[in-house]
């Protein structure tokens, strides 16, 4: 059980990335368009009640996928992550498809951030073609990878900063409003959890729906994983990070939602209109307005656009340390394992960065279905590696204590085991299963709406 892989082996990545960079990655991976665009939808389709309970579910389920990779990353802080440990303690075929699965989750949703920033750019300068946009943050998010760990480190700091900022101000804002501060502005109180068929509109079924959107806006805080083979003292930081960085993503998702939820009636038509280029009409931007603040959209314009920028960041690290890990560990042609001077695997960079380029083009001169599809099954996907985080860390704890170790020699240990592992896959299999279910009760299946979901 204390075998280390062999990736250890392999030429060294360099730890450069701190405490608090590991905490910002997390945060920086997660808290973005699903959360600023898209959580307006959820509250329109399960009611303000249905709303924040998925997301409370959502949120306590990653955080049992939490503890369980904090304490398999502490113990083995590798790039390769749960695609190494489903390797070593589930069986190798497992880690090579969880691997390849992460590679290609990271590598289209790149391209989708590509997508969505020429979208963010158009609203600013609407006579400029998108694909220069495009272009241009493929460039910027190409080179701050490129040069060292630390860049990406640095930048994916500030990047997450100004999103943590903006959320605080939002709660602030928010508050004042529901109790009555601001001049000229009504109390809110709860009466928009009253109205219709709120607060549980939709019941189960709607839950159920929007839960893979709820955990879409969560997906990312696995990454501290990938980043724990370049972790400056990944024994102490990585467990302090995991600690860290839920309850803030936690407190900030929630609260968030119960704000909107408070302020915004879930009949409101504009919750239903969650295309990042319609900025005006985010979730957000709706508070911002209701308080008075008549700049809202340019100034969360500005936000998602970093919230893109960032997203995209975390994707091409994310992904370039998988194919890295990969190629290593003989899953992947050998020319993907080498490094620069620098510690970087610049040609899973460049690998990586022509896969996310040529999934964009499709956008723009291909076949939109095709594209659509590549969409939905990189959503699934996020799904697929956090079932392998459970399954991992299940295998890793009983095979410990069955060769005679002693959990509390671990660097860190998670306090729920085995609830908190199998509460999380039982959970992530049924909102995996339970999508696009109503596919299955038409007079005839529809297997085109299955397809394009799985």
């Amino acid at each position: 059980m204390g075998s280390k892989t062999k990736t250890t082996e392999a030429p060294a990545l360099r730890r450069e990335l701190k405490a608090r960079h590991l905490t910002m990655i997390a945060i920086g991976g997660s808290i973005g368009t699903g959360l600023f665009v898209a959580s307006g939808a959820t509250i329109s389709q399960a009611g303000p009640g249905g709303a924040l309970f998925s997301y409370i579910l959502i949120g306590l389920m990653v955080y049992f996928l939490m503890t369980s990779l904090g304490e398999l990353a502490a113990y083995m802080p590798v790039s390769g992550s749960f695609a190494t440990y489903g390797q070593n303690y589930v069986e190798e075929g497992f880690g090579f498809a969880l691997g390849w699965n992460y590679w290609y989750n990271w590598a289209v949703t790149i391209a989708v951030d590509l997508v969505a920033a020429q979208l963010v750019m158009g609203w600013w300068f609407p006579d400029t073609p998108g694909w220069i946009w495009s272009a241009l943050f493929l460039c910027v998010i190409f080179l701050l990878n490129y040069i060292s760990v630390r860049g990406f480190g640095e930048a994916e700091y500030w990047f997450s900063l100004i999103k943590v900022a903006t959320v605080i101000i939002f709660i602030i804002v928010g508050v004042a409003m529901i109790i009555g501060i601001f001049k000229g502005v009504e109390p809110v109180g709860w009466s928009n959890w009253t109205t219709g068929d709120a607060p549980f509109a939709g019941g189960f079924a709607a839950m159920i729906g929007v839960a893979m959107i709820v955990g879409f806006s969560f997906q990312g805080t696995e990454l501290i994983g990938i980043a724990a083979g370049e972790s400056e003292n990944p024994e102490k930081n990585i467990p302090r990070a995991v600690r860290q960085v839920f309850w803030r993503i936690l407190l900030f998702y929630v609260f968030a939602i119960l704000i909107i939820s408070l302020i915004i009636p879930y009949t409101d038509p504009n919750l239903l209109r969650n295309d990042v280029k319609d900025i005006s009409v985010s979730p957000f931007t709706l508070v911002f307005q209701h308080a008075g603040l008549l700049s809202a959209a340019a100034i969360m314009n500005a936000v998602i656009l970093t919230a893109v920028l960032s997203a995209g960041n975390s994707g091409m690290y994310a992904s370039t340390r998988m194919l890295y890990t990969l190629a290593c560990d003989g899953k992947a042609p050998r020319i993907f394992a080498k490094l620069s001077r620098g510690g970087v695997p610049r040609n899973a960079l460049y690998a990586t960065t022509v896969i996310a380029g040529l999934c964009f083009l499709t956008s723009m001169f291909g076949n939109q279905t095709v594209y659509l599809w590549l969409l939905n099954t990189s959503g699934m996907t996020g799904f697929i590696a956090w079932l392998g985080i459970a399954i991992s860390h299940y295998r890793f704890r009983r095979g410990y204590v069955i060769q005679g170790y002693d959990v509390n020699d671990l660097p860190y240990r998670s306090g729920f085991f085995p609830l908190g592992p199998i509460f999380a896959f039982v959970l992530c299999l049924i909102i995996t299963l339970g999508q696009n279910y109503e596919a299955f009760l038409k007079d005839t299946i529809d297997w085109g709406g299955v397809a394009a979901t799985y």
